[in-house]
């Protein structure tokens, strides 16, 4: 599936109100923020964060945020609709084979699918 523009999280005030109306979920390789938007739409919207303290220069940088938003396109299906999600890229992101980020991403997406009904 694509990763279309309007499935960007673009403005700062949108990061801001997801990490601070929203839940956390630590996936040891990135941290998940999320909050369910009102009124809810079917569109999931995503933002990424990779920065340098963290992740390391702008080629680790690029590339955490890269396989990130590969993660989030091939298993957005498994996202509850109408939710905002900030995913923190940390160390270990670019370290860790891509089908172990891919289990614990979708284990964070069966986690957070029931959160985001209540």
């Amino acid at each position: 599936m694509r990763f279309r523009p309007e499935q960007h999280l673009r403005r700062q005030s949108d990061f801001l109100a997801v990490r601070e109306k929203g839940r956390r979920l630590n996936c040891g390789a990135f941290l998940l923020s999320y909050v369910a938007r009102e009124p809810a739409s079917a569109v999931r919207r995503v933002g990424f964060v990779a920065s340098t303290s963290a992740v390391g220069g702008a080629v680790e940088r690029n590339r955490a945020r890269r396989r990130l938003r590969a993660l989030f396109r091939q298993h957005q299906a498994a996202l509850p609709p109408g939710i905002d999600l900030v995913i923190v890229a940390r160390a270990a992101v670019n370290r860790l084979p891509f089908a172990e980020l891919a289990q614990k991403f979708t284990a964070a997406c069966r986690q957070l699918a029931p959160a985001a009904d209540a």
